[in-house]
């Protein structure tokens, strides 16, 4: 299927006044990640991850709400696995308040009650997470452990010595998620079946290391496209994928957090769609170049500027379809696909836009001016 046979649009005449364009859109958007900045996930900044295993399947909607009145800020809740059971509940909260704590720490005392007169036993120890009780004898404290275990508390024997009477009681996130699900999901019967911590240090490796693997590409594709081209089109495409970056990362700055249920911090689905849009860029921006390079062969003769619109306006067809077919996917993706997929669908959107812009406007253009400057407009291949 083939769109716009005979149509002949001046793309390189333009250039300059598209490059004003770009130029505003990238400074705008440099200035929204400065002064707003950029939200970083759980991922790349540090939190806590929490799966929760349930009775019967479960909305994720339900446990989306419950999970944001428990005061353990912005929670990521999604399936975990391949059942509608299993609920992955992240969160940036490492750490539990005092308030939260002194709270956790009443519902473990009345607990023990159910078991043991409060006379029985008394507070050895009291950290940040954590918590000793001395029982009156070893039986006592096997018991209590065995029945705070029940109620799903982090307990155990402080000691497997001989005569121990402690009991210690670790207080988690987790606990904090538990008993919040517990007031709304009252029918519900579920556990804590995984925790895992992400440390700031980890966050900042994983930060490092995404900037890189973004660095890497664009620096693997400026080789590729120089030895199959020309070093010239290599730093047009390059410069064409940092221009797609660069505004789709204004982009993801400015509107997170402006329209409602758009969670656009910065995870690594976030940058799998930043590494997805460079793909796709190049991928469009090769085609062009192709074209480019068949019609120099052929028209040996011919302005340099009419080549390069000649062969642009004859990958237009290509190009609209294809990307075209491709933001359908996305927009059905961001309408449908629930929040966990919208930050996703939403990156890639622009960055396909900016993409098949830079192509053509960018790529191109760049490899125009560069010719005409330096090579007095003849390329040879």
């Amino acid at each position: 299927m083939r769109l716009f046979d005979n149509i002949n649009i001046d793309f390189i005449g333009k250039r300059k006044k598209l490059y004003v364009l770009s130029m505003v859109i990238i400074i705008l958007g440099l200035i929204s990640v400065f002064v707003k900045g950029l939200e970083y996930g759980i991922d790349f900044s540090g939190g806590t991850e929490v799966v929760v295993s349930f009775n019967k399947a479960v909305d994720l909607s339900e446990v989306r709400k419950a999970a944001s009145e428990i005061g353990i800020g912005n929670v990521e809740v999604k399936t975990f696995g391949t059942t509608s059971e299993n609920i992955l509940i992240r969160t940036p909260l490492q750490e539990i308040a005092l308030e939260q704590f002194d709270n956790l720490i009443n519902k473990i005392n009345s607990s023990i009650k159910e078991i043991l007169p409060d006379t029985l036993f008394t507070v050895k120890e009291r950290t940040t997470n954590s918590i000793v009780y001395t029982l009156p004898s070893s039986d006592s404290a096997k018991l209590v452990a065995d029945h705070l275990i029940m109620n799903y508390f982090q307990a155990g024997v402080y000691s497997l010595e001989e005569g121990n009477r402690d009991v210690i009681v670790r207080v988690t996130v987790s606990d904090l998620i538990r008993e919040g699900l517990a007031q709304h999901f009252k029918d519900y019967k579920f556990e804590i079946i995984k925790e895992d911590k992400v440390g700031p240090k980890i966050g900042k490796e994983l930060r490092r290391d995404a900037f890189l693997a973004v660095i890497f590409a664009l620096i693997a594709i400026l080789i590729y496209i120089g030895f199959r081209f020309k070093f010239v089109f290599g730093v047009g495409a390059v410069l064409a994928l940092f221009h797609d970056v660069l505004i789709t990362l204004g982009f993801v700055s400015f509107f997170n957090g402006i329209i409602p249920g758009l969670n656009l911090e910065i995870t690594q689905s976030i940058i799998a769609a930043f590494l997805t849009l460079v793909g796709f860029s190049v991928n469009d921006t090769v085609v062009v170049f192709d074209r480019i390079r068949e019609n120099l062969k052929i028209y040996k003769t011919m302005d340099l500027k009419n080549l390069m619109n000649m062969s642009i306006n004859r990958t237009l067809s290509r190009t609209i379809l294809t990307t075209g077919t491709v933001l359908l996917v996305l927009v059905a993706l961001l309408v449908y696909g629930g929040e966990v997929n919208r930050g996703f669908a939403f990156t890639f959107f622009v960055g396909t836009i900016t993409g098949t812009y830079s192509s053509i406007f960018i790529a191109s253009a760049f490899v125009y001016d560069w010719t005409i400057k330096k090579r007095k407009g003849k390329i040879e291949f």
